[in-house]
């Protein structure tokens, strides 16, 4: 008669299988709702609908405030005691320091990855620069977004330097949204810019040219710190219409 009770190989391997399925699920949770956010579904200041978001997302609010708890410690969103949480709203000098830094971080990770960068690397981000031109063409917006954002990661992530890794990513966070909507900013015409800017990016990166590269990323943020204001100061946000 073959035992009721898993042996203990078999109980560890159904426990990990089910540690990778709550993992899996809570990624795709917090990935959703980041996008819900960044879009622009709620506006600045606005208030987290939670019980919306739950029938949205089709779960209970436990993992919604799990995934909350990650959004706050990324600097999106903003946890009020007692109250729930709303969208982390930042004004015109928050947006000038912000991308002021992050062009900063992005102009030395250039630098350094053009050192330290491998050929399969380079590969891979010229590879994602096609994907991504793809959905420019296609007006494709989201596609867009996170592949652009891939790429300043892969940049980033080539630098080799945990320190400026993780500074990165605490700031990342706090403007991700507001890089989003600055693509709405001059519409077409910002759009197209950020899509030439990205050209070079790759040309000087192909290169190892790590002072110039430096230069492109910082003047390529500068560029989107002037296109948020301008979002932020007219409210415009439509998505343009195809070509």
């Amino acid at each position: 008669m073959k035992p009721m009770i898993p042996n203990g190989t078999t109980a560890l391997a159904l426990g990990g299988e089910i540690a990778r399925e709550d993992q899996s699920l809570h990624d795709e949770i917090l990935s959703r709702l980041r996008d819900h956010i960044v879009e622009g579904n709620i506006p600045d200041g606005g208030r987290i609908p939670e019980r919306q978001l739950c029938e949205m997302l089709g779960i209970s609010r436990t993992p919604l405030r799990e995934a909350l708890k990650v959004l706050a410690a990324e600097g999106l969103v903003e946890l009020l005691p007692n109250r729930g949480a709303r969208v982390r709203a930042l004004s015109e000098q928050d947006l000038g320091e912000l991308f002021d830094i992050m062009g900063g971080l992005e102009g030395l990770a250039g630098r350094l990855a053009c050192e330290r960068i491998t050929d399969e690397e380079i590969a891979e981000i010229e590879r994602l620069h096609y994907e991504m031109y793809g959905f420019y063409l296609h007006r494709d917006m989201h596609g867009y977004f996170h592949v652009n954002q891939l790429i300043h990661q892969k940049i980033v992530e080539a630098s080799r330097n945990a320190t400026l890794q993780a500074s990165y990513a605490n700031f990342a966070g706090r403007i991700r949204r507001v890089r989003y909507s600055a693509n709405f900013a001059r519409k077409r015409e910002r759009w197209g810019e950020a899509m030439r800017e990205h050209e070079t990016i790759l040309e000087a990166l192909r290169r190892r040219a790590g002072n110039e590269l430096s230069d492109i990323l910082f003047k390529h943020l500068r560029n989107k710190r002037t296109a948020a204001v301008e979002h932020h100061k007219t409210g415009e946000g439509t998505i343009p219409e195809p070509a």
